[in-house]
């Protein structure tokens, strides 16, 4: 099996993930790593094994063996970098969202089909365990959808990332965290999303962005979505699914699922981990090898940017 190699960039909290994850994943072997500062880049290649640092992309894309790249930079960052990546003959995994236009993404999808290379976004919901337990059941007859109720909430008042760092650029909620369950939703349901409504709270007067949401998704299958977001919530924190459904009703909460009794049911043997970001690049660098279009590929996801477009437009 001839090793992949691969180019990181983004070494801030889920680059980190990425890195863990592919030290698992035979025949994979990341030889590049982009980053913001390069002494805290070459750090962090030192401690991973990684021989070439920098802070440019561009450098990275230029070296021959690279056969992969793998995008977790800032958002605003996400779409040109993915269309650099391609024009230079390498398949991309960006983070999610691919973009934080809807004309953004569909460039990038554009220029995927015009390359024909593996383009996938880090639609994570559709690896974790707990969400493809529900997605089997759904396909094989077993469960039918008819409401999902969300909770996406973080206490982030100022710009910080999941490790509490400082950011270089703004988090939001609509264009990040809420195509997470956009996408999910449309995924499970099987249909299209035929109807989108979107409210929103006071804008922070720094940060210069929506502190709380409220959406309400319909699918052409006739269920329902009501998702909840908030930067504000000093409690619990994280993304809870309840799925509600004509024969049961289950709770997912990240990799854990349980049904509406709160009785844990065993996902563990769904995949061959428990790792939705080590299922998400499994699939990327399989997509690879077999010459086929990835789970959560560019173009299967692209509906959800239409959607996230449309509550933009909704908002102002």
């Amino acid at each position: 099996m001839k090793t992949l190699r691969v180019t990181l960039a983004g070494a801030g909290a889920f680059g980190l993930k990425h890195l863990d994850a592919i030290r698992v994943i035979d025949g994979v072997e990341v030889v590049s790593l982009v980053g913001r500062e390069l002494g805290k880049t070459r750090e962090v290649a030192q401690r991973h094994g990684i021989a070439h640092a920098t802070t440019e992309l561009a450098d990275s894309l230029a070296l021959k063996e690279i056969d992969a790249v793998i995008l977790c930079t800032p958002t605003p960052m996400h779409a040109a970098q993915a269309q650099a990546c391609l024009a230079a003959g390498k398949h991309v995994q960006v983070e999610i969202p691919l973009a934080d236009s809807l004309a953004d993404a569909e460039a990038v999808a554009a220029l995927q089909r015009r390359t024909g290379l593996v383009a996938m976004c880090g639609h994570t919901r559709r690896f974790n365990p707990s969400h493809q337990w529900v997605h089997r059941r759904i396909a094989a007859g077993e469960f039918a959808l008819q409401q999902m109720d969300v909770q996406t909430y973080f206490f982030r008042r100022s710009n910080i990332n999941a490790l509490g760092q400082p950011r270089s650029w703004t988090d939001h909620l609509l264009w990040h965290h809420a195509a997470h369950t956009v996408d999910l939703f449309a995924w499970q349901a099987g249909g299209e999303i035929v109807a989108a409504h979107a409210l929103q709270g006071p804008v922070h007067p720094v940060l210069g962005i929506a502190m709380d949401m409220s959406i309400q998704l319909k699918s052409s299958s006739g269920a329902l979505c009501t998702l909840s977001l908030s930067f504000n919530n000093d409690g619990p924190l994280g993304s809870f699914f309840r799925y509600i459904g004509d024969s049961g009703t289950y709770l997912a909460r990240y990799d854990d699922l349980f049904d509406g009794k709160e009785t844990p049911i065993d996902v563990s043997r769904v995949d061959v981990s428990m790792n939705g970001i080590e299922l998400q690049d499994r699939e990327f660098f399989a997509a690879i090898r077999e010459g086929r279009e990835p789970n959560a590929g560019v173009a299967s996801v692209l509906p959800c940017y239409r959607v996230l477009a449309a509550l933009q437009a909704q908002l102002g």
